[in-house]
């Protein structure tokens, strides 16, 4: 990649960071309720497998599909940041018109198939998109995020069997921050390496590597999406990476010590390739001064303003968009 796709791809990360740190700001505030899970620090992940993936380009994009902490991935799909925070705040014009919150962000138009606040319910639901690009033969194919703290479910193993079985076309990317909420990897799962857990129980190609570093996700990310696109097999890969924040607004941290965190932020993604770039002369401090306050400005005159002046939902239309009645054509309608 040339100096100005990295120098959109910091842009991005650094926007993806904002808008997070502004969706904990809302929160605090009050303006956003429920639950939140927020995405910060691992954002090389989603940002460098779905940058090498076929998204952005509508219906006719690969398929995107994820768990609770999701706006980022949403985002990087192709949902409108000013839908995704409109959602948050529980408003009409929200990604699932205000009903769906946080952990439900979906988007049919840009095949982002949704967030799903169950652990381990993502999985069967990739399988059955992969299938369905194999049926339809249209080349595309279902790329499914998961948590390590989520591969100890029951939906993962049988998932993952019939994936290899059946040779789905489907990309499953472990997001492994090492926690399942306060539980650290080593006190819940035998096998921490997550990749291991899948290459010889399920004969499905699988590996790991840094998820921190947007160069190295990007260029593993490309060798995987090509193999599951090109053999219509699915793959399995692991990148090591972190969360700054919680895993909720409910969470304090208390297990995990500062040292652990200091060390990962020192690795963290966003500081990773803004070096690189000063180092390359592609960029200098305030050029990345300038993009984060005219990114800071973006959100909060566009994407929250949009949010917060949109309309509640009326209570009369408490059951619309309930099973078969959905007037609303950027909605998947009734099967016939």
């Amino acid at each position: 990649m040339n100096d100005s796709d990295k120098i959109r791809l910091l842009r991005d990360m650094i926007f993806y960071r904002r808008f997070e740190d502004r969706c904990f700001e809302a929160y605090v505030e009050r303006k956003i309720g429920g639950f939140l899970h927020l995405y910060s620090g691992q954002e090389a992940v989603a940002t460098g497998v779905l940058e090498m993936a076929n998204v952005g380009v509508g219906e006719k994009g690969d398929y995107v599909i994820t768990g609770y902490r999701d706006h980022v991935h949403a985002l990087k799909a192709g949902a409108p940041a000013r839908e995704i925070m409109a959602e948050l705040y529980g408003k009409e014009t929200g990604s699932s018109r205000g009903r769906g919150g946080s952990m439900h962000i979906f988007d049919p138009t840009a095949n982002f198939m949704g967030g799903y606040a169950l652990v381990g319910q993502p999985f069967p639901l990739a399988a059955g998109l992969a299938l369905g690009c194999k049926h339809k033969k249209t080349n595309q194919i279902a790329i499914c995020f998961l948590g390590d703290g989520a591969n100890n479910q029951g939906t993962f193993h049988e998932t993952l069997n019939m994936a290899s079985v059946w040779n789905l076309p489907v990309l499953f990317v472990c997001e492994n921050n090492g926690y399942a909420i306060g539980t650290h990897i080593d006190r819940s799962t035998a096998q921490t390496d997550q990749y291991k857990r899948v290459d010889t129980a399920y004969n499905i190609k699988s590996s790991q590597h840094d998820g921190m570093d947007i160069d190295i996700v990007m260029e593993e990310a490309k060798k995987a999406v090509d193999y599951v696109r090109n053999e219509q097999k699915p793959y399995f890969i692991e990148f090591m990476t972190y969360r700054y924040r919680g895993h909720s607004m409910s969470d304090a941290k208390g297990y995990r010590t500062k040292e652990e965190e200091a060390e990962w932020e020192k690795r963290d993604p966003i500081k990773i390739l803004s070096d690189r770039l000063i180092k390359s002369g592609a960029l200098k401090q305030a050029d990345i001064k300038k993009m984060e306050n005219e990114i800071h400005d973006e959100i909060e005159n566009d994407v929250i303003k949009f949010a917060e002046e949109s309309p509640e939902p009326d209570v009369a239309d408490l059951n619309k968009y309930v099973l078969d009645d959905n007037p609303d054509p950027r909605w998947i309608g009734p099967l016939k």
